[in-house]
């Protein structure tokens, strides 16, 4: 079985797993408490947040632990969304092909009466750092750019569009899911404001993530109750998890210069097939992206069929985000980068991990070429491209 869906979830590195169990036996009070089974789950707690902290560059008191990315992105704009509703700034800026942890946000905000910006993405996925500056208004609270796209894995330049926010003087926030523990980031050189992250795309337990929040920036509770997490985000923590999340974030972090240059080689290698298929075509930027991330659009078939085949050929990917796997609605991440609906349905993201190897590669791009050229082999669309009824697209 060859797993790259990675950009979905990561398996637990049993790193990660040692600590979680272990702390689930041995470290199971509440670190609220003020005995010594609840202080030493403070401790521990504690060193976590330090060690998180160090990865990205931060100071501990400016990790907030969440329940994930969504949970996380969600108490950033909206935290930022108050503030600038007391200020009298109701305009945010952001861009068409974010998560939808972000993209509907926004949407509830400007019913809300926030009026959104929303930027176009160019073809090759990027946002332009000119653009985001031109689009800042004297009412502007608000920028809020994903680091990497979790569908096409373009990197953005980030730290060009944070220096453009500090000297605008807007708040800066990305939702950095699916950068953390791939590649470097650091909140003060890249002039971060608020980032999120989420443990289980770095090879952590699922259901546990943070907010970095830098030190000024104002921060409302999304969660109301008790007072843990400096009073900003309420329930008691899960200590284990989180400790988990710090083991995996250091050692992703540790490995992360062998596994991008292995990743790398392996993605361009898998590319490099992939573009042998006729009109077919790679989804963003061919250098600008994740290491492990390769997603193509395929002319003449659907996305779910080829994936199902895939899957009978022992190939676990995907057609886009796990979190809109359900829908039959094309990506909105390849149709903010100019793919048309009919060539957007016929989509794939191979999301890799540092455990495949080259031979692997070679069957993925080999089962591929064979599910792709059975589907066309029946496809109407395909017949009438063939024909020439229809003009191809790719």
């Amino acid at each position: 079985m060859i797993y790259a869906d990675n950009a979905a979830t990561t398996k637990m590195s049993e790193a990660a797993v040692h600590t979680m169990t272990t702390l689930l036996q041995e470290v199971w009070g509440n670190p609220s408490s003020l005995y010594v089974h609840g202080q030493k789950a403070k401790e521990v707690l504690e060193q976590a947040r330090e060690e998180i902290a160090a990865v990205i560059g931060a100071s501990p008191r400016e990790i907030t632990f969440t329940s994930g990315g969504s949970e996380a992105d969600n108490q950033a704009i909206r935290s930022v969304a108050e503030w600038g509703r007391l200020k009298g700034k109701m305009h945010i800026i952001s861009t068409a092909f974010e998560h939808h942890a972000v993209l509907h946000t926004l949407n509830r905000l400007k019913r809300e009466g926030f009026e959104i910006t929303l930027l176009d993405v160019h073809e090759n996925g990027l946002i332009r750092p000119a653009e985001v500056e031109a689009a800042i208004r004297e009412d502007t609270c608000l920028v809020t750019v994903m680091t990497a796209n979790n569908e096409i894995g373009t990197v953005q330049p980030i730290r060009e569009i944070g220096a453009v926010c500090r000297a605008k003087k807007v708040f800066f926030h990305t939702d950095a899911v699916q950068a953390v523990g791939h590649i470097p980031l650091n909140v003060a050189d890249d002039n971060i404001d608020m980032l999120s992250a989420s443990a289980h795309k770095f090879h952590g337990p699922k259901g546990v993530g943070f907010l970095y929040v830098r030190k000024g920036v104002p921060l409302f509770n999304l969660i109301e109750g008790g007072a843990q997490e400096r009073g900003k985000r309420a329930g008691t923590e899960n200590v284990p998890g989180i400790a988990a999340m710090a083991t995996a974030l250091k050692e992703a972090d540790a490995k992360r210069e062998t596994n991008a240059a292995y990743l790398t080689k392996l993605r361009d290698r898998l590319i490099r097939g992939l573009l042998e298929i006729p009109h077919s075509a790679l989804n963003g930027d061919a250098a600008c992206r994740l290491p492990g991330n390769v997603n193509f659009c395929f002319e003449g078939i659907e996305g779910e069929s080829l994936l199902l085949l895939l899957d009978d050929k022992g190939i676990q990917a995907s057609s886009g985000s796990a979190c809109t796997s359900g829908s039959l609605d094309p990506s909105h991440v390849l149709l903010a980068i100019g793919r048309v609906h009919d060539v957007a349905h016929g989509s794939l993201r191979l999301s890799l991990g540092e455990d495949l190897s080259e031979e692997d590669i070679d069957y993925i791009i080999r089962s591929v070429k064979e599910v792709v050229a059975y589907l066309r082999g029946f496809s109407p669309i395909w017949r009438d491209l063939m024909a020439g009824k229809k003009q191809f697209i790719l």
